[in-house]
């Protein structure tokens, strides 16, 4: 009887300890995932065919069998930094030999960036290759070309946060222009984001100039400021990081493509050493902005 009842003990003993453990296994478990971290969001491009190259052509001739062919067109009004009605000026284009992947793979920025990863969201200009990135969490959720400040008025460079909105609205440089989805990122300056024609250079009066298409993707993406009152900002909108200069007095840089398909990529170093300056700054706005009740990132 004895030998039966210190059996049950200890198979007793044996039993709650593997009931500890399995207890604080799930624990474990359970801290690992830590479900208050944000879903990273992860988007599907599909990848060119073959290895990307460029190679120049006759732009009257390629468009007579091409722009029926909206999927290319959009890639070689990229490449080129231009428009529809811009594209048909120009005498020759830049033109990949692979067409099959999606529009990143033709443009310089990085599908992700490690450094973004706790900004939900920023938007970046590059002023060397006159393209931008949106990114949320560090992800590419957005690119395209940009025809930015000229020579005479130059796009200011630095950290920016997006601050009031219009659909319409008209320039403060000329009240006969008319700026369509238009984002204001300085104030005092009246420099913003919006769509009007690309030439395929820096052409404009100090604001970034985009395809329809991308400036109304970004004047949903961005947040407006929260006003405290009619004079002071409560919490500023999305940062937007317009860094590099441009060769004024040089060519075109995207022509260097045809003998160097590499020669504008933008790594996820140059990216960070950019923002880096600045992300306690945007952490420090992200953060108001998430304790606002009307705010939504």
């Amino acid at each position: 009887m004895k030998k039966l009842y210190y059996t049950a003990n200890a198979l007793l003993i044996v039993m709650l300890v593997l009931m500890v453990s399995c207890k604080k296994s799930d624990t474990i478990n359970l801290t690992d995932n830590t479900a208050d971290k944000k879903p990273k969001k992860t988007i599907e491009y599909k990848k060119p065919e073959s290895t990307v190259s460029y190679q120049f052509t006759n732009a009257k001739e390629w468009l007579k069998t091409n722009e029926a062919d909206s999927s290319k067109m959009n890639i070689v009004y990229a490449i080129n930094r231009t428009d529809k009605a811009n594209l048909k000026k120009l005498d020759s284009v830049v033109i990949p030999a692979d067409f099959s992947g999606d529009l990143v793979y033709y443009l310089p920025f990085p599908l992700h960036v490690s450094a973004l990863e706790d900004i939900s969201k920023i938007i970046i200009f590059s002023y060397p290759t006159q393209t931008f990135a949106a990114y949320e969490n560090g992800e590419l959720v957005r690119t395209g070309p940009t025809n930015m400040g000229r020579k005479k008025d130059p796009t200011p460079i630095g950290l920016f946060f997006t601050n009031w909105k219009a659909e319409k609205t008209t320039s403060t440089f000329n009240d006969e222009w008319e700026l369509k989805w238009n984002f204001n990122i300085e104030n005092k300056l009246g420099v913003g984001f919006h769509q009007y024609e690309l030439p395929g250079y820096p052409a404009s009066h100090s604001c970034l100039r985009l395809l329809e298409k991308d400036a109304k993707f970004l004047y949903t993406f961005a947040d407006e400021w929260i006003l405290k009152d009619k004079e002071n900002v409560k919490v500023k909108g999305t940062p937007v990081v317009v860094f590099g200069s441009y060769n004024f007095d040089g060519p075109k840089p995207w022509l260097q493509l045809a003998s160097d398909p590499k020669a504008l990529n933008i790594s996820e170093s140059e990216i960070e050493k950019e923002v880096k300056p600045f992300i306690q700054k945007i952490l420090d706005n992200q953060k108001l902005r998430e304790a606002e009740p009307s705010g939504s990132l």
